[in-house]
């Protein structure tokens, strides 16, 4: 009985796919970047932004040793630059890594109440909560009423108001604490850093 062989397929990152050369359908481009003095010593004309014929775009390319590359295939014409395609997908990969990078990350760390959590319970929880607020996370408080302690939503809503009153010069409640199911909860975020 034969064997089935198991396809492997490779993870890559993401991929950009700009048209290139002779990929460029367009008959007309509009030609930009900063280099196009370099073309014009090259090429032996004067060449500034504007549109050109894709053809003669292509030679000018190809007489450099460069790529002619559509930036932004929507425009009319498109828009294209005349430079390395390895490298301005190399650039273009770092950019976008940068900007990954520099993205802000919420972290929500949450604690749990009970309705009748005692005021040693609570003041360590507050401890707690000022520690996360100070290193920039938010802070999902909520009261958990099991069984009959439902009817003790007052409570629950009391030790949240508490809660936030003593949080108040490190954080602001989003929006006031709100029941769903068998939990009260607020959603506290950090003040901003000056």
């Amino acid at each position: 009985m034969a064997r089935r062989r198991k396809k492997i397929t490779r993870k890559t990152g993401p991929s950009f796919s700009f048209r290139t050369n002779r990929a460029i359908t367009s008959p007309k481009v509009r030609l930009v970047g900063d280099n196009l003095d370099e073309i014009s010593e090259t090429v032996g004309k004067s060449i500034e932004s504007g549109i050109y014929n894709t053809r003669q775009a292509i030679d000018w390319a190809q007489e450099m040793d460069l790529d002619l590359v559509e930036i932004s295939p929507k425009a009319d014409p498109p828009v294209c630059k005349i430079i390395d395609y390895k490298k301005f997908v190399y650039d273009k990969k770092k950019k976008d890594k940068e900007i990954k990078a520099r993205t802000v990350k919420t972290v929500i760390k949450e604690l749990r109440f009970g309705p009748n959590t005692d005021d040693h319970d609570f003041e360590f929880k507050l401890k707690h909560a000022k520690k996360f607020l100070e290193e920039g996370a938010k802070v999902r408080a909520y009261v958990h009423f099991r069984g009959r302690s439902i009817v003790f939503k007052d409570r629950g809503e009391l030790l949240l108001l508490k809660l936030l009153k003593e949080l108040e010069e490190y954080g602001a409640a989003e929006e006031l604490p709100k029941l769903e199911g068998r939990r009260m909860f607020v959603i506290i975020a950090p003040k901003k850093k000056k």
